[in-house]
């Protein structure tokens, strides 16, 4: 049998697609990850690859990234069959990767990110690396993309966008012929999604071929020739771009109509709960903020990267301190030293990187939803592991939590199970007001329908709700007003009824709304 990177058999006739599965398939115990895949890429053809967490994915990513070998079906690359992709195999038959969680190193500049491992050298003695012909190398990989940034920048300095642009950089630089997106726009607002898609559309126009896996389904819209949709490990749809729709591909998804995925909005709006005025924080010291939340609803806050959306949501829960202003909260003043006394007062905060700061990922289910408050499981001094089980028992019922147990690991848990989990820490403490950075950042689409529910339902129970979102479509649906931030200032609040895309983008650039009439 030939190693695991080496082709089998004979190239095929020219003219074949790049990439062809036939019948893979993958199992693992009690789990079809994918039954019998059959699919092609050709060159210059955007690919969308949608599905919920856990339909399969992954499973056909690290296959084609040589990290799993599959149990049966066949691989061809240029009509070439593989008998499983090693790492290296993948990479040299020109497949590249950019992952959701950017592989950089930002205490470098970006010629080193595009060549790390493969720098070029001086040769002689010393052999040291040649950073002339690196950066004079790298410098026509990102003006075919666009960018407008040297190779010689920090990559420290880069926007999210710029930083997919590097990696892509770095694809172009190993003559990729196939490059997978795996979520490219899950943390970009709408200006700089709109440059990615140009950057892919740029790279179809050069035959390069596009694998684009997205929960954000108004992108793949955007962005794709085809679609294919999995389920359960089942290839259940393949659309054309003149059939791809929001609905459709919905139900394709989840098996079911999903006709109301933002609940409806909250009627009453109670008395302001959590405000800021003429806060400063040190990203924007010189720049206030003046901001009201009130009990039963959810206040939408706007912006694009950079405008000092998440530096306030420290602030408020006191993570960071303010550089000037005041917070009140029921009308009295309120300091904050430190998250504990944004935590005592009920103010707390569900953050956008939640496997780095929302959870323990090598901790069960219980330990994390106890956590945050363990006096409360420790009659005596010592942490009860039964009213810890009962807690998070309950827990896992009220939130529909999807875990065997709740003792079990929460890195094991889908993107969406984890971020329940996140929440349930903080809804065990009863809370006045719940800030939310990114809530369904890499989240399917049926468990973004459960976290919008349980949204509404804290709002109508009078729970103040702050929600930071880059997703317009989201801000829109979920929110019963509005905030939007440029350079560390609110420069517009509005109304439901206000709520469109180009009030929201008109602000978030800094200009003036058009008076109506």
């Amino acid at each position: 049998m030939p190693d695991g990177g080496s082709p089998v058999g004979e190239p095929e006739m020219a003219g074949k697609p790049f990439l062809r599965l036939t019948g893979v398939r993958k199992t693992y115990p009690g789990v079809v990850a994918l039954a019998g895949l059959d699919m092609t890429v050709s060159p210059g053809e955007v690919i969308g690859i949608v599905g919920e967490n856990g339909a399969g994915k992954s499973t056909l990513m690290k296959i084609l990234g040589g990290v799993t070998k599959p149990d049966s079906g066949t691989v061809e690359i240029d009509g070439v069959r593989y008998d499983g992709l090693t790492v290296g195999g993948s990479m040299r038959a020109g497949i590249a990767f950019v992952h959701q969680e950017l592989n950089l190193f930002d205490n470098l500049d970006v010629a080193a990110n595009v060549y790390i491992g493969r720098e070029p050298r001086t040769g002689g003695i010393l052999n040291l690396v040649d950073e002339k012909k690196m950066r004079a190398d790298v410098a026509p990989y990102l003006r075919r993309l666009g960018a407008h940034f040297a190779p010689d920048t920090p990559v420290a300095r880069l926007s999210l966008a710029q930083q997919q642009m590097v990696e892509i950089a770095r694809a172009l630089s190993v003559n990729a012929r196939l490059v997978i997106l795996d979520e490219p726009t899950s943390s970009l607002p709408i200006a700089e999604t709109d440059k990615l898609l140009e950057v892919i559309a740029g790279l179809k126009a050069e035959g390069i071929a596009v694998i684009f896996i997205s929960h954000r389904l108004a992108e793949v819209e955007r962005a794709c020739d085809r679609v294919i949709v999995l389920r359960d490990g089942v290839l259940v749809a393949r659309l054309d771009r003149a059939e791809v729709t929001h609905d459709k591909l919905v139900k394709l998804m989840i098996g079911r109509d999903l006709k109301v995925a933002y609940a409806p909005p909250h009627a009453a709006r109670g008395a302001p709960v959590l405000a800021a005025h003429g806060l400063r924080t040190a990203t924007w010291p010189t720049h206030d903020v003046d901001l009201e939340l009130h009990a039963g609803e959810i206040l939408g806050l706007a912006g694009l990267v950079g405008a000092g959306r998440t530096e306030l949501a420290r602030v408020l829960f006191g993570v960071d301190r303010a550089y000037g202003g005041a917070i009140r909260l029921d009308g009295k003043p309120l300091t904050l030293r430190g998250a504990s006394d944004a935590v005592e007062r009920g103010i707390f905060l569900v953050p956008e990187d939640r496997k780095g700061a929302g959870i323990l990922l090598d901790m069960t289910l219980a330990q994390n939803i106890t956590l945050p408050d363990l006096p409360a499981y420790a009659p005596g001094g010592l942490v009860s592991e039964t009213r810890e089980l009962v807690r998070a028992e309950a827990s896992r019922g009220e939130l529909a939590i999807k875990a065997p147990s709740v003792t079990t690991r929460t890195a094991s848990l889908s993107g969406g199970n984890q971020q329940k989990v996140v929440l349930a820490k903080w809804l065990a403490m009863k809370p006045r007001v719940l800030i939310f950075d990114e809530p369904t950042r890499g989240i399917d689409v049926g468990a973004k329908a459960e976290i919008y529910r349980l949204m509404r339902g804290l709002a109508e129970a009078g729970v103040a709700v702050l929600m930071i979102s880059s997703d317009m479509e989201e801000v829109i649906g979920v929110s019963d007003r509005v905030a939007v931030m440029h350079e560390g200032r609110i420069t517009g609040i509005l109304e439901r009824a206000q709520c469109t895309e180009e009030n929201i983008l008109t602000l978030a650039i800094g200009a003036p709304l058009a008076r109506a009439g």
